[in-house]
C-alpha cells in the first residue's frame, strides 16, 4: 500500500468540528478510491463503499429514494455489515455517476448518523446535472498523482534521508556529493515512472520499465475513453485533438500553445468549452501569461495566453513514445529531457498548491514560472543541463526595474549555491517549495468600530 500525504487531511477532516462530507476529486486512476477504503479501514468500525460505475443497484438507491429516510434504509439494505451510527464511513466512489447522491448530500450529512467520503474524477464537467449542490455541507480536497517524496516513500528511501534534504533546504547548505548523486537517480527515475499509482507499485515491485509503460498507455487509453464517454458528440473531436496535440507542442521550441496546430482555422471560442472540459476533468495542467511579475499575478493574466502541461510526466513519457524513457535513464545526450522536466515540474507545483504562470516579453524573454510565495511573485527556471547559471531572461529580469520580490530560483542539477539574488536548487528540492501555513489573522473589532460620541 503507497503512502499518501493526502491521509493527513483525511484524518484532520475526520477529527475536526465541523462535520461535512469529503470530497476528494482529481484525474482518473490517481488512487482516491483507494486512499479512501484504507483510511475506512484504519479509522472506522464499520464502512461499506458504493462503487456508482460498477453497480446500478448504488445508484438507484438515491435516483428512486423521496426522501433522506429512504436513502438510509436502502444504504441499510444494501450494507455488508451493520451501519453503526457515529462509527461508520460511507464511501461513494465516483459520484459523478449519480448525480442524485451529491444532491443527497446536504440532508444526509444535516441527518448524522454517518461519515461520508466522495470520490470524483469528472465532477466539474458533470455539475450541470447536479440539481442542488450541497454547499456547506462538503468540504473539498484536491487530489494529485504521487509527488516524488511519495515516490521516494514508496522506494524505500528511509525518512532520515529526506529529513536531511528538508535540513539542507531549509538552512540553505548544499547537499552532499554522495546523497546528492542518489536523489537525483531517483528523481530521473521519477521522470519517466511519473507518480500514477499503479505505475509506481508496479516499479516497486517489478523494476521493469517495459511494464510501467503499458500501465501509462493503457491509463492514456483510458483517458481517451472518457472523452468519447462523456463530452458531447458536438465537442468530442476537438476535446480529443486538443488533447493529442499537448505532448507535440510541448516538444516545440516556442511552447506556448497555438490552436492553429490543432486546426489551421481555429479560434479560441471555438475550442474554450473543449480546453474547460480537459482542464477540469484534471488530465492537462494550464500555465497563463502575466503581463506585469507582482502579486496577485490572476489580476495580471491573459486568460488568451498559456501553456498547456499533461497532469502527470510518466504519462507524457508514453505518449511521446521513441524509447525516451530508457534514454533518460541511461543518460543519453540526444534526449529532450528539458520538456518533460518542465512538464514535472509544472505538475510538482500544483501538487504544492501553486497556479501556474509564465512571463514573456520581448526585453527579456520567456521565464518558465512564475508563483505566489508568500504573497510575492516568486520566480522560477527549470534547467536540464549542465550550463545552468546561463539564463538570459532571469538575469535580464533581474537587472531590470520590472520586480521587486525576494524569491529567484534555479532548479537544476547543483547541490545548492547561491549567485547575488538567484538561489541554484537541485530538482528534488522542489518538494520543499511550498507556502508556509498562514498564521491565524484575528482581528480586534473594537478597533474596527469608530467611538460614537
Amino acid at each position: 500500500m503507497l503512502k499518501r500525504k493526502i491521509e493527513d487531511s483525511l484524518l484532520h477532516w475526520k477529527n475536526s468540528q465541523s462535520k461535512k462530507a469529503l470530497c476528494i476529486i482529481g484525474a482518473r486512476q490517481i488512487g482516491k478510491s483507494t486512499t479512501a477504503l484504507e483510511f475506512a479501514k484504519k479509522h472506522y468500525e464499520s464502512w461499506m463503499i458504493l462503487d456508482f460505475i460498477e453497480s446500478r443497484e448504488a445508484r438507484q438507491i438515491f435516483e428512486k429514494a423521496e426522501n433522506t429516510e429512504a436513502v438510509l434504509e436502502g444504504l441499510k439494505a444494501m450494507a455488508s455489515v451493520p451501519l453503526i451510527p457515529g462509527k461508520t464511513l460511507i464511501i461513494l466512489d465516483e459520484i459523478q455517476e449519480c448525480p442524485a447522491a451529491r444532491t443527497f448530500m446536504k440532508y444526509l450529512v444535516q441527518e448524522g448518523s454517518y461519515a461520508y467520503i466522495e470520490t470524483g474524477s469528472l465532477l466539474g464537467v458533470k455539475i450541470k446535472e447536479i440539481h442542488s449542490l450541497p454547499v456547506g455541507f462538503e468540504e473539498i480536497v484536491n487530489m494529485y498523482p504521487l509527488d516524488f517524496e511519495e515516490f521516494l516513500w514508496a522506494t524505500g528511501i528511509q525518512d532520515s534521508v529526506v529529513a536531511y534534504l528538508e535540513n539542507c533546504y531549509h538552512k540553505r547548505i548544499p547537499v552532499s556529493a554522495a546523497v546528492h548523486e542518489k536523489i537525483l537517480n531517483y528523481f530521473r527515475l521519477y521522470l519517466v515512472v511519473g507518480g500514477m499509482p499503479e505505475a509506481v507499485q508496479s516499479f516497486v515491485d517489478q523494476r521493469d520499465i517495459q511494464m510501467v509503460q503499458q500501465i501509462q498507455k493503457r491509463i492514456l487509453d483510458l483517458y481517451k475513453l472518457d472523452i468519447a464517454q462523456y463530452t458531447e458528440p458536438s465537442n468530442r473531436l476537438k476535446v480529443q485533438d486538443l488533447f493529442s496535440s499537448v505532448p507535440m507542442q510541448l516538444n516545440e521550441k516556442n511552447p506556448r500553445f497555438y490552436l492553429t496546430s490543432v486546426n489551421a482555422n481555429a479560434k479560441l471560442n471555438r475550442y474554450e468549452s473543449s480546453l474547460v472540459w480537459l482542464i477540469e476533468s484534471g488530465t492537462i495542467l494550464p500555465s497563463y501569461s502575466v503581463t506585469e511579475l507582482k502579486a496577485p499575478l490572476l489580476l495580471n493574466a491573459k486568460k488568451s495566453l498559456f501553456r498547456l502541461f499533461m497532469s502527470d510526466s510518466g504519462l507524457l513519457c508514453a505518449a511521446l513514445g521513441g524509447g525516451i524513457q530508457k534514454k533518460i535513464i541511461q543518460r543519453d545526450s540526444q534526449a529532450n529531457i528539458g520538456t518533460i522536466l518542465e512538464n514535472l515540474f509544472a505538475d510538482l507545483l500544483v501538487a504544492n498548491g501553486f497556479v501556474l504562470y509564465y512571463f514573456n516579453s520581448k526585453k527579456t524573454g520567456e521565464l518558465d514560472f512564475v508563483v505566489e510565495l508568500e504573497e510575492e511573485a516568486a520566480l522560477v527556471e527549470i534547467k536540464s543541463g549542465k550550463d545552468y547559471r546561463n539564463h538570459p531572461a532571469l538575469s535580464r529580469i533581474l537587472s531590470s526595474q520590472i520586480w521587486s520580490g525576494k524569491t529567484a530560483v534555479v532548479f537544476c542539477m547543483d547541490p545548492g549555491s547561491y549567485d547575488g539574488p538567484v538561489q541554484y536548487l537541485p530538482w528534488y528540492m522542489v518538494m520543499f517549495f511550498k507556502n508556509k501555513e498562514p498564521d491565524p489573522l484575528i482581528l480586534d473589532l473594537d478597533l474596527l468600530i469608530p467611538e460614537i460620541d
